[in-house]
């Protein structure tokens, strides 16, 4: 039986009013990317944090963030980040572990991988026994140290911090804030050449391109003192690779990029996965006969490889530069060269020979990897006293090449080849006819975590009921949570993920209200309407008697012929130019429907979300007779975790009647985060063909919120979300209510984006001319 979020709602009686709406929004978020055990995991997690009684925030980041982070790494380190957390509990303050829950999703998409996520809250625990006070600074930078520094990097650094400051409170948050040169000169020191997460997607394209099918790569945390864990590795069905490569140098001087290793690596591995068949029987053999085995082994893998792809020759060749002071090193070395490159002259005569063996062997039996197991006992015996320790034929100057446990089949460890699928499947929005969803309906083993969710293109209706089926069997819809960043102007950084747009919908209202305010506004209406009809666009627009143009007016060339038959100067305009009037222009109407709205404000008898909606109205009446797209949007916020967008109108709805019931059961309340709400005005223009887009803000106030004390924080804020929507290619526009605007508005959207109304009863009339004048 599927999973039902309804099976816990007696369990969760006892959350607040914001977290139930939060859950029934994230948790369809959840169902696209976890499993029903995921699911349930996820479920009870909420239920034990209500149970720590620290907080609706709390809960709120924990429900917000997990689908994020089950997306980067899986939903099976679910229960390990709720025990990890529970055991924090006693340690730090809710604040902190809320602080860890928003942090999530960073430190989950730079790492990767769930072990290495384990590892990474393993070290948080750490910290918070040794050091607890620079807990919070650390997780408001974690983006810009995972940026720099890999897990181990990150762990050294913090461990030195803390054992360095460890009494000295000031001091220790300064440095885990990024504040002390101390602190800068141990990230430095521990920050490497080329990431894991920043080159993984083209290591994915790359792949992908050579083999025409999927690889799956995972990082994995390496110790850059001791070099443990820095080579890769094979585990069906993945390859690991370290979480960084520094430059490879060369003898000659110079060095091969971090990328370029990766590059050779993550084709080395994939070499292994495609051209093994079988594995090699390790019986009887001792370490070192199987390291010089698998030296036979990656050179056939890479010969057939190059075989395909002959461009990968010089890519592996670029990383087999002997550099090894020990001489049984560089021999190898210098004989893994040989074996890969007919051009190389080898100066031993072992070497020689070896190599001319394995190129006899693989024009002969190139898909066996027994000539491997041939090869390499061979020159084992040939090698014999000659050999260092294993610990030593492990430092071997190759740093593309994997361990090569793949090759190997154990009696107590089997050898299966897999086919990987992943355990979570996104869930499906379909359209299907009227005859799947009767037949369907009653389905009883559908739950919350359906893989498929089926819509009909129209409404069905049931004759007994009076009603929709969906209005019978169906839920209310719930809006899938949109995170964005914000802009901390005190560290210059966004972070991450950190505001939350739901969507929602009002009460639908009286339509005719709407009509009644076009009625009560006629003078305003009738005086707009030339303006509306100078601005329609009229298409192809014909201009004659041109000198130039796109085709021949016969009238006036016959005239011209005339003349000069007459002997007079004939007139040379003879030609029609075509021109294109149209108006290439898409508007969102953007209103701000925070609590102030409920307000009367001095001179006028109406409160302003009164005014509002009969501005919204107007303009709505001028942008239809013009024929513009546009769209009409509200928001408010209780709280970064519930940014509520309201969507009274969309792009291609007409103006209809189910749009002014919208428009009438409009309303005000709660606070204004207006930049996530811009940001999210943006993702919908982003979406037009229109070359001009245009959001029209209307505010009565200030970027503020509950939780947010600092009024310039959000000022800061809904700049740069102006900053980067005039990036894309969308302007912004503010007409602004608050006679103290002056203050701010000028610095957010510039010295010529905004107005201010002065007089607030003229707000109905003031837009469409505004509009007007903006875009006429």
């Amino acid at each position: 039986m599927g999973f039902k979020l309804d099976d816990y709602r007696a369990a969760l009686e006892g959350l607040e009013p914001q977290v139930k709406d939060t859950l029934d929004a994230s948790f369809q978020e959840a169902a696209r990317v976890m499993s029903p055990e995921g699911l349930r995991h996820y479920i009870e997690g909420a239920r034990a944090l209500t149970e720590l009684r620290r907080g609706p925030e709390l809960v709120v980041s924990y429900l917000q963030e997990m689908p994020l982070v089950a997306k980067a790494v899986g939903d099976a380190v679910i229960p390990d980040l709720v025990a990890a957390v529970m055991r924090l509990a006693s340690l730090v303050s809710g604040g902190v572990i809320a602080a860890l829950f928003d942090s999530l999703p960073t430190a989950a998409g730079r790492l990767g991988d769930a072990e290495l996520l384990r590892q990474y809250l393993a070290l948080i625990h750490q910290l918070a026994a040794k050091a607890p006070r620079g807990l919070r600074p650390l997780l408001e930078h974690l983006d810009e140290l995972f940026a720099k520094l890999t897990l181990g990097g990150l762990r050294r650094w913090a461990l030195w911090g803390a054992e360095a400051h460890g009494r000295d409170f000031e001091t220790l948050a300064r440095y885990f804030a990024l504040q002390t040169p101390d602190s800068l000169a141990v990230l430095q020191k521990e920050r490497r050449g080329t990431l894991f997460v920043d080159t993984q997607r083209k290591l994915n394209f790359y792949l992908r391109a050579l083999w025409g099918r999927d690889f799956f790569l995972r990082p994995t945390s390496g110790d850059y003192e001791t070099r443990r864990g820095l080579r890769p590795y094979i585990e069906l069905p993945t390859i690991y690779l370290p979480d960084a490569f520094d430059d490879h140098p060369l003898p000659g001087g110079g060095a091969v990029p971090g990328k370029e290793i990766y590059r050779a690596a993550a084709a080395h591995a994939a070499a292994h996965l495609v051209f093994t068949r079988q594995p090699i029987s390790a019986e009887a053999l001792d370490p070192k006969q199987m390291f010089l085995i698998g030296l036979f082994e990656d050179a056939r893998v890479e010969a057939l490889a190059i075989r395909r792809f002959p461009g990968l020759r010089s890519l592996w060749l670029a990383l087999l530069a002997p550099v090894s002071p020990d001489p049984t090193l560089a021999f190898l070395e210098r004989l893994a060269r040989a074996l890969l490159d007919p051009g190389w002259v080898p100066d031993d005569p072992l070497m020689g020979e070896m190599a001319a063996r394995f190129r006899e062997e693989f024009q002969r039996r190139p898909d066996d990897n027994q000539l491997s197991w041939d090869l390499g006992v061979t020159l084992y015996h040939r090698l014999q006293g000659r050999l260092p320790p294993l610990r030593v034929l492990e430092d071997l100057a190759i740093p593309y090449r994997d361990d090569n446990r793949f090759i190997w089949a154990f009696a107590d460890h089997p050898w299966d080849e897999v086919d990987y699928l992943p355990a979570s499947q996104r869930q499906v929005r379909r359209k299907v006819s009227v005859l799947e969803m009767v037949e369907e309906v009653d389905c009883e083993l559908a739950g919350d975590d359906a893989q498929e969710i089926w819509v009909l293109e129209t409404p069905f209706y049931l004759d007994q009921e009076g009603c929709t089926i969906n209005e019978l069997e169906g839920k209310p819809p719930v809006s899938e949570p949109y995170h964005y960043p914000e802009w901390d102007y005190q560290v210059q950084l966004y972070r991450p993920n950190w505001a939350t747009v739901l969507e929602k919908q009002l009460p639908f209202g009286d339509p005719g209200a709407i009509e009644r305010i076009l009625a009560e506004h006629r003078p305003t209406v009738a005086r707009l309407r030339r303006l509306i009809d100078a601005l329609k666009p009229r298409g192809l627009i014909r201009q004659r008697r041109q000198e130039d143009g796109d085709e021949i007016d016969l009238d006036a060339a016959i005239r011209a012929m005339v003349d000069m038959r007459l002997g007079a100067t004939p007139d040379p305009r003879i030609n029609i130019r075509h021109i294109r009037k149209t108006r290439d222009l898409v508007v969102l109407l953007l209103l701000d429907l925070s609590e102030s709205t409920n307000q009367v404000l001095p001179g006028t008898d109406r409160p302003v979300i009164q005014l509002t909606r009969e501005a919204a109205t107007l303009l709505a009446h001028v942008l239809t007779g013009i024929g513009d797209p546009f769209a009409i949007h509200g928001f408010a916020s209780d709280g970064r975790h519930d940014v509520q967008y309201f969507r009274f109108k969309d792009f291609d709805q007409p103006f209809d009647e189910r749009v002014r019931a919208r428009l009438a059961g409009m309303s005000g309340g709660l606070s204004t985060r207006m930049g996530a709400a811009l940001r999210h005005a943006g993702r919908f223009l982003r979406q037009r063909p229109q070359r001009n887009k245009l959001v029209l803000l209307l505010s009565d106030g200030e970027p503020a919120d509950i939780d947010e004390r600092n009024p310039e924080y959000l000022r800061f804020d809904t700049k740069k979300a102006v900053e980067e929507l005039a990036t894309a290619g969308v302007a912004t526009y503010c007409l602004t209510l608050d006679p103290a605007a002056d203050d701010y508005v000028a610095r957010i959207f510039g010295g010529n984006r905004y107005t201010v109304l002065e007089h607030v009863q003229r707000l109905p009339e003031r837009l469409p001319y505004l509009f007007l004048s903006l875009t006429g």
